[in-house]
């Protein structure tokens, strides 16, 4: 049979997020016969009239489908892919678009079906344009609205991750265009090292090497001799230059105005911060890379721009060099892109998740990733041994000590004035402070990297006899350290080196070189201003206080008698050796011990790392340590061609600062045609302070996931406990809490006076109160990091319970942001579907569903009950007044307003968990039970609930959501998944009831009548005040009286209190108030009643 004709290569109406606004076609280019290859021919593309249907989930996964289009033609994928069940749920638009391409890249499947399909919606995003025209300004770096102005090509973004072939992509989309006469194009990566990888994948689909060329191949100033070609350029190329040549310059003049080539950001997230934002000392500048690129697109107005990162944007605001995908601007609900930022910060996590779902029903988008089959996750914690919390002691108090005597090095030296305590050289003290913080933090990082190494170096030597192979991710090398160790050394000891490399070392270098010793002269400036400036003598030489000398020296004696700490690459390389051990990292020397035990420094070079993985990959070397300079583009999993086949031991022993490089290195070991998936092992401590890590990772992770996989528990693979995030907003109203408890002496881990000399931090004002500015929570961890393990804990376990309380609390009240949560019903049935938004570039469509689901109840059973019961605090309940059992578990003490400790029990029912307090439970008809008594009254209730089922009313906006988010109600700002159990699955934002009417003014459309059992539940959930009957005054709320939720009438007339009354309600007196209540069995007929 026939093949059937290509989509039309029509171009769709103008691209836009938020409105429907079109744009003129603008016919695609069509290539010309003398640059075709002869045996290019259209991809055979045929769009689905309805979405394909999903697969069966497999945990927070859905198997990758081409949902709104079939290949079939095209070879499937080496390895299964999957996407978030989020992302999965939602389907492309139907495709218009074939891209032309050689016969044997489809017949031999040189493209996989998935890449593919990248081809076909990224080709159709570059034939439309933005709405509006715009010219460049501020140099480029910003888009200005102009009827004069140019139109902009619309871009895509490719945030595939590990194991889909990004690469390979990019060099499929630049062939596409190749074939249709666009001959010149830009390839933008991290490093020179990855132009290798750029040429490999070209090669792979027909192309030569030699089409793709370095920029550094032409010097700075001179012409770039490449009439058709692909340019690599590296992210710190394109932002160098000097005052009278850039490198930008000379790429924008090799491309002309006229340029329509591929743009190809690769590793975009380079690409962060470009816009700049708020910091905590007021507004930070773009990064001069984030800048560049941007001007580079807004200088190209036709070109083809392509996004390519698996962890894209781990802030929303690190989003604003995606310029071409229409998330702002004319046509959009944002006018620019702080409208959009500020937009999408403030609808939560939740937000951030439809901007990637959003952005796939648009076209503009795919977030594939090899599927988590076979991966498992193991944290290794590593429990401080008494003697390495007596040296984490000792180092702490030592810091503290160098912290005062910093103060009286300041006052000596005349750089503070010790009298008043005003600073007289602000300059001055500001560079103290400032690097005093930042080696101390450097200083613990280390200090924790090190004490995880008793209990790394002995599983690494069990996977290792078991015939593992072992991988080490971390950050620090030590290079730097050696370095200045090196330089010290006369050329007799560089012949017999004897080197202790020590995080110590940072201390001492700091007090060497940092600490404040000049002498300073008092003056007194023009304004009469009391000033200091730095004395020199009559020879310019500079003159020091002796006795800041002397206490610096005193430091410096007392530091160097504490215990040593091992840097943990030497440690990995001195326990298993250099015969054993694969560095792959950005370091050019390093210390090695030869046999005879003696030192002796080994160079690097870049081939170093390449012969390293290499060896790694043939089983020569069965462990390999990388660090950031190894964390890009390179495979250590077991890959089916290599030597090495055995199972990946991946041990996280230093995360970093950065969430995406986290989880780039986590996507060394785990690829496609892979023999066996790895073993994840994140290494900690049980040190609370170490917390401050792990909750910038935890919290960049939780967005990272939300949005580039449209679901937040993807971004730290199930690694990270969001409970660890202790940048969320409950954690910094309960940092403001402990602030204000600490100043009124009502905390018992410490006193302010204490905390205020040990962490540096002034919460005082001068003029009495707390100060206006207060730490912030990421300075106020950094500074807990040095205090004394046991204090470390107990400011902690206060401080939480002041978290939870407000967690807790937010949960409660139903305003938790959830994100994506996975509701599991017997059945759903769609009782009305009703499309309230078209767009008018894709044709997604926004819908008003009301589901009608049937659930049942899932209690917990006997057997995981009787688990539980294992712990020792466990006790078994009986309640004397229903016969219904529970089970008692200590838990975590909050802290109130007011400081008091307020102790607390669990209390497990079947279907929920519940915290009381002590006092509260003291007051309940909970009983001790015997075990036999507590299993019998446990296992009737189960086996009641699980015969039971209920039915209940959802309404539910599911498609395109983020161009109506702001016109969503804000008492439910959370996405649901709703699944039965034949697979059937809805996705959307849930719409209280009675927020249907102001919904149904917004768009235009009459709202369902409300039935009076979805009225009681949607007040008593998400605690919206309703009016009842016609007219009146009367309303009905949610209260909390004495920790429970009730319904209550305001308003009422009192005269009709005893007719209220008779229809069901009561009245309880509170703190001298009458209150009239609605028993909540009777509430729908007692309402349906008073609305008569």
């Amino acid at each position: 049979p026939s093949s059937p004709p290509p989509p039309s290569l029509s171009r769709a109406p103008g691209l836009s997020l938020f409105r429907e606004v079109r744009t003129a076609a603008r016919t695609p280019t069509l290539p010309k016969p003398e640059h075709q290859d002869a045996e290019a021919q259209p991809l055979r593309v045929i769009a689905l009239e309805a979405p394909s249907p999903t697969g069966d989930p497999a945990g927070i996964y859905l198997p990758w489908r081409p949902s709104r289009l079939s290949l079939p033609d095209a070879q499937d994928h080496p390895t299964p892919l999957v996407e978030s069940l989020a992302m999965g749920s939602i389907a492309a638009p139907r495709p218009v678009y074939a891209p032309l391409l050689p016969r044997k890249v489809i017949t031999e499947g040189l493209l996989s079906a998935a890449q593919l399909e990248t081809l076909v919606y990224a080709g159709a995003a570059f034939e439309r344009d933005l709405p509006g025209r715009f010219n460049p300004a501020q140099e480029g770096s910003l888009l200005e609205v102009s009827e004069e102005g140019a139109a902009y090509a619309a871009g895509f973004f490719l945030g595939d991750g590990t194991g889909a072939g990004k690469g390979r992509q990019i060099a499929g989309i630049i062939l596409d265009q190749w074939q249709r006469g666009r001959r010149r194009h830009l390839w933008l990566s991290k490093n020179e090292a990855l132009l290798e990888d750029a040429r490999r994948d070209w090669g792979a689909l027909g192309g030569m090497a030699l089409d793709v060329q370095p920029l550094s191949q032409w010097k700075l100033g001179t012409p770039i001799a490449l009439d058709a070609g692909i340019l690599f350029v590296t992210y710190p190329t394109l932002r160098s230059g000097r005052e009278d040549a850039t490198r930008l310059r000379q790429i924008l003049d090799w491309a002309g105005e006229a340029f329509d080539g591929v743009i190809a950001f690769d590793e975009a997230h380079a690409l962060a911060n470009a816009a700049g934002g708020e910091g905590s000392r007021g507004r930070v500048k773009g990064s001069e890379q984030g800048v560049a690129g941007l001007r580079l697109q807004n200088h190209l107005p036709r070109a083809r721009t392509l996004y390519v990162s698996a962890t894209g944007a781990s802030d929303i605001a690190n989003l604003s060099y995606a310029t071409r995908l229409g998330l702002w601007g004319p046509g959009t609900a944002f006018a620019d892109r702080e409208a959009f930022i500020t937009g999408v910060r403030k609808g939560g996590i939740a937000a951030m998740e439809l901007v990637a779902r959003d952005l796939k029903a648009l076209g503009v988008y795919t977030a594939r990733a090899l599927s988590f089959a076979g991966v498992e996750y193991d944290l290794l914690e590593h429990k401080l041994t008494p003697e390495q919390i007596q040296v984490y002691d000792a180092y702490a108090e030592a810091w503290a000590i160098i912290h005062r005597n910093l103060n009286a090095a300041l006052e000596q030296t005349r750089v503070v004035d010790p009298v008043s305590g005003s600073t007289l050289n602000p300059n001055a003290k500001s560079a103290a402070l400032s690097r005093f913080e930042s080696v101390k933090q450097r200083f613990f990082a280390q200090l924790l990297l090190s004490a995880k190494l008793p209990s790394l170096l002995p599983a690494i030597e069990a996977d290792l006899a078991r015939g593992d192979a072992v991988v080490v991710q971390l950050v620090s090398t030590s290079e730097a350290m050696l370095a200045r160790r090196l330089a010290e050394l006369d050329p007799a000891e560089r012949e017999a080196l004897e080197i202790d490399l020590s995080p110590r070392e940072y201390v001492v270098d700091y007090l060497l070189g940092a600490f404040p010793t000049r002498q300073m002269r008092v003056f007194t400036d023009a304004d009469g201003t009391v000033r200091s400036e730095p004395m020199a003598d009559e020879d310019g030489r500079p003159v020091h206080s002796q006795t800041a000398l002397a206490a610096r020296d005193a430091l410096v004696e007392q530091l160097c008698a504490l215990p040593a700490i091992a840097t943990a690459l030497d440690a990995i390389i001195e326990r298993f050796g250099t015969s054993q051990v694969a560095e792959v990292t950005g370091r050019t020397r390093r210390l090695v011990v030869d046999a005879n035990g003696a030192q002796r420094l080994e160079r690097r070079t870049p081939k170093s790392n390449l012969a390293e993985s290499q060896a790694f990959m043939d089983g020569i070397k069965t462990l390999l340590v990388f660090s950031d300079a190894g964390g890009t583009g390179r495979s250590y999993h077991a890959c089916l061609r290599a030597k090495n086949q055995a199972r990946r031991i991946h041990y996280l022993l230093e995360p970093g600062w950065r969430a995406d490089a986290a989880i780039q290195g986590l996507g060394r070991t785990h690829r496609s045609a892979q023999a066996s998936a790895p073993l994840f092992r994140p290494v900690t401590t049980d040190v609370r302070g170490e917390r401050r890590f792990i909750s910038t990772i935890a919290r960049r992770l939780d967005t990272l996931g939300a949005l580039t996989r449209g679901q937040r528990q993807t971004g730290g693979q199930n690694l990270f406990d969001p409970a660890d995030n202790l940048e969320s907003d409950y954690a910094k109203d309960a940092l403001i809490a402990w602030y204000r408890l600490l100043y009124a002496g009502k905390l018992q881990s410490t006193t302010l006076s204490d905390f205020e000399d040990r962490s540096g931090l002034r919460l005082a004002a001068e003029d009495g109160g707390l100060r206006d500015d207060l730490p912030p929570i990421q300075r106020w961890l950094n500074r807990l990091l040095a205090f004394p393990i046991a204090l470390q804990n107990a400011i902690f376990d206060e401080y939480l319970g002041l978290v939870e309380a407000r967690v807790d609390a937010a949960r409660k009240a139903g305003t938790l942001d959830l994100g994506v949560e996975t509701l599991a019903v017997e059945r759903l049935r769609v009782e009305q579907d009703r499309v309230i938004r078209t767009d008018a570039t894709s044709g997604s469509t926004t819908h008003l569903l009301t589901v009608r689901l049937e659930r049942r109840p899932r209690p917990l059973s006997l057997d995981d009950v009787m688990d539980l019961a294992r712990r020792k605090d466990a006790s078994f309940l009986v309640n004397e007044q229903s016969g219904r059992s529970a089970l008692r578990l200590d838990s975590r003490s909050v802290l109130s307003e007011d400081g008091t400790l307020c102790p607390r029990y669990e209390i497990v029912r079947p279907l929920r968990r519940q915290r009381l307090d002590r006092d509260a439970f003291a007051d309940t008809r909970w009983t001790i039970a015997t075990a036999d008594r507590f299993a019998s009254a446990w296992a009737a209730e189960v086996g009641e609930l699980i015969a039971s089922t209920s039915t209940e009313t959802m309404h539910l906006v599911t498609g395109l959501l983020l161009p109506i988010w702001d016109a969503l109600p804000d008492e439910l700002a959370q996405v649901v998944r709703v699944v039965d159990e034949t697979g059937q699955s809805l996705l959307g934002r849930q719409i209280p009831a009675l927020a249907l009417a102001e919904l149904g003014r917004r768009f235009g459309f009459d709202a369902p009548v409300v039935a009076p059992d979805d009225l009681v539940r949607a007040v008593l959930e998400n605690g919206r005040t309703v009016p009842v009957g016609n007219g009146g005054k009367l309303h009905a709320k949610r209260a909390l009286v004495g920790g429970s939720q009730r319904l209550e009438l305001t308003g009422f007339d009192p005269a009709r209190l005893p007719e209220l009354k008779a229809l069901g309600c009561f009245v309880e007196i509170i703190r001298y108030q009458t209150r009239l209540f609605v028993p909540a069995p009777k509430a729908p007929q007692i309402l349906t009643a008073l609305s008569r």
